[in-house]
């Protein structure tokens, strides 16, 4: 952490979250709640809840897959689709052929 930090050491855990995620709303700061659903899993492991990482990643997905099923505008779907192909090739995930029939 950067030398930014005095100050906090008083406040509690449940005051930081609250100011935190109260100022990321405002600031539409969608990269922090990305960091958040990502960092989850690890502390729920850290504090020793192994079946709760697990289940966070499952929610997470599943909150992700929910949001990406409820957006129903092709356009934005098509907009989406560069990073879908990033993230498979980064990945190393070959595309499948399909009959363009089918």
């Amino acid at each position: 952490m950067g030398d930014n930090v005095s100050g906090f050491e008083h406040i509690s855990t449940d005051d930081l979250r609250e100011r935190a995620v109260d100022l990321a709303r405002q600031r539409w700061d969608v990269r922090f709640f990305w960091k958040l659903l990502g960092l989850i899993p690890a502390a729920e492991a850290a504090a020793g809840n192994t079946n709760a990482s697990e289940a966070s990643v499952a929610q997470a997905s599943g909150l992700l897959y929910e949001a990406l099923s409820a957006e129903s505008d092709p356009n934005v779907q098509e907009a989406m689709r560069p990073v879908y192909i990033q993230y498979l090739v980064d990945h190393d995930a070959a595309p499948e052929t399909q009959n363009q029939n089918e």
